[in-house]
């Protein structure tokens, strides 16, 4: 029972006593009004309590940051006796509380919101709690809806005809090069070694640990032609930057698998992530709802995930790493991969930029450039698309 249906109750049976008092038979009926209305009205919200399941539509197609989303709720009670007034309340982290009045269709409750301007990412309600209250407001009650639906709002990526890379010693002009065998060796296990068999196969550990010559198995295993990495570092993040990184990360993505290209994705998260894709059919959905729910994280320093043997950078025959980050270990890391012919290219995102704060010399940006590394760099206000496709906004003076 609400505060006003308290009110009520109390008023009726305070009317009752001054007409038994002073004798006054007609107060009795406005008296019996006022004290079975909040408790009918009670009886009725009790009895519409109940188990109520949702549906949530969120438009039609995929939502894209920056856009409005239309979001219709449909509720369907359960009780046998049918909610005087539904109102659904959902609390979804980012996006606040919001209450939806909804309205009678039948056997459902139907009601309609826009969330205005949605950033990127996954929304799951954390809470959300249906409201039946009676036409007066004498009575309320509130149950936990159980819902699993989830929004996801897609960064915004831009079409790229060209890439930054594509101008340096590793560019392959947008072709897919078939001398170049996305496949490798792997060690798979060791053996006893057999008369007439290379001594390059030689495993010397197993050879050493046994006392006699042992040799590697190896088995050939495919290898991605490219590995596009996320550094998703949070001491980095300034404002909008990391969002930048992930329009830049899943733009360069798209360009390379609309190419036919074998791709991976690969998030330095926790734990990291790793979606491959060959195509722009179901694959590319999966790497682009990953990209959607990514969120900057206090973990490994990315240069640990591009050391890992066996991972999907290491992997690669080329390398693309998008951070805003760029450490003296990491610029190691990328030059050392560089001087081995192996493809490698880095897109530095300008964090402080973001916030008005000015850009200090680079150094690690000048060293990678003297290997032959190709950079793009990103600031607050540039071009996405002049940037990543290696127009001049790529290449402007790091001091």
């Amino acid at each position: 029972m609400t505060g006003r249906g308290k009110l009520t109750l109390a008023l009726g049976l305070l009317t009752y006593a001054v007409a038994w008092l002073f004798g006054a038979k007609v107060l009795y009926p406005a008296a019996t009004g006022l004290v079975l209305a909040p408790l009918a009205a009670r009886a009725w919200v009790r009895l519409a309590v109940g188990q109520i399941t949702i549906r949530r539509r969120a438009g039609r197609g995929a939502h894209v940051e920056g856009e409005d989303v239309w979001v219709t709720i449909e509720a369907k009670p359960s009780a046998p006796v049918p909610p005087p007034s539904l109102e659904i309340r959902e609390e979804m982290l980012r996006l606040g509380s919001r209450s939806t009045p909804l309205r009678r269709d039948g056997r459902f409750h139907r009601g309609t919101y826009v969330l205005e301007r949605v950033p990127r990412g996954r929304y799951v309600p954390e809470r959300t709690i249906a409201a039946i209250e009676d036409p007066f407001g004498l009575a309320r009650s509130e149950v936990d809806v159980v819902d699993g639906g989830a929004l996801v709002v897609y960064p915004r990526l831009v079409e790229l005809t060209g890439l930054f890379s594509e101008s340096g010693a590793h560019a392959q002009d947008g072709r897919r090069l078939l001398l170049r065998r996305p496949s490798g060796f792997d060690l798979h296990s060791v053996r006893e070694y057999e008369q007439g068999e290379s001594l390059r196969k030689v495993h010397w550990a197993s050879t050493a640990r046994r006392g006699q010559l042992m040799v590697k198995e190896l088995e050939d295993s495919p290898r991605d032609e490219i590995a596009v990495v996320l550094d998703t570092d949070v001491t980095a993040v300034a404002g909008e930057s990391f969002d930048v990184q992930v329009r830049a990360a899943g733009s360069i993505l798209r360009t390379h698998a609309a190419r036919g290209r074998r791709c991976v994705l690969a998030v330095n998260g926790s734990p990291p992530v790793h979606v491959p894709v060959a195509s722009l059919e179901g694959d590319w959905l999966a790497a682009l709802q990953a990209l959607a729910a990514v969120e900057p994280v206090a973990g490994r320093p990315l240069v640990e995930l591009l050391a890992r043997e066996g991972g999907a950078a290491a992997r690669s025959l080329e390398l693309v790493v998008v951070t805003a980050r760029l450490t003296a270990a990491l610029s190691r890391k990328l030059a050392q991969r560089a001087q081995t012919s192996h493809g490698v290219s880095l897109v530095w995102v300008d964090s402080a930029s973001f916030v008005g704060r000015p850009t200090g010399v680079e150094p690690e940006l000048l060293r990678l450039q003297a290997v032959g590394v190709p950079i793009a760099v990103v600031r607050a206000g540039d071009d996405l698309r002049a940037a990543l496709g290696g127009g001049a906004t790529a290449r402007r003076d790091h001091g």
